[in-house]
């Protein structure tokens, strides 16, 4: 009976440890560094969240991340879509520390970085970041 409460205790430690690292997998801290990014060649908007993502032409899952993005922004009309190519652009991946590909970050309307992730992002967490920056 002790060892079938040590086990549920332990998984239910890892399930509670795992779901707080999954929460905040794709959330910025705020820093110094962040802030002092110059973002202003990078077309983001000044009237609402930006979702800025890299890309390159020989990305093959870069092309799911601009279909979800074109997704949810045509769903989400105050949200604007910049997309970069990495192999053109590469000061720009430098200055926002873009190291693979996919990247995507939501910017808010006063261009600060409030959410980044890599891979090709869900609909749903990309609604979930963009949704109180629309508020």
């Amino acid at each position: 009976m002790l060892v079938i409460g040590v086990l549920v205790g332990a998984l239910g430690l890892a399930y509670v440890v795992g779901r707080l690292i999954t929460l905040r997998a794709g959330m910025l801290k705020e820093s110094a560094k962040a802030a002092d990014v110059d973002t202003s060649d990078l077309g983001l908007s000044d009237t609402g969240p930006t979702v800025l993502h890299f890309s390159a032409v020989w990305c093959g899952p870069c092309a799911g991340v601009r279909r979800v993005v074109d997704q949810v922004c045509a769903d989400l009309p105050g949200v604007a879509h910049v997309e970069i190519d990495m192999d053109a652009n590469p000061e720009a991946a430098k200055r926002l520390s873009v190291l693979s590909l996919p990247t995507t970050i939501i910017f808010d309307a006063d261009g600060k970085p409030r959410f980044r992730t890599h891979g090709v992002p869900t609909a749903a967490d990309l609604r979930s970041a963009l949704e109180p920056l629309l508020a």
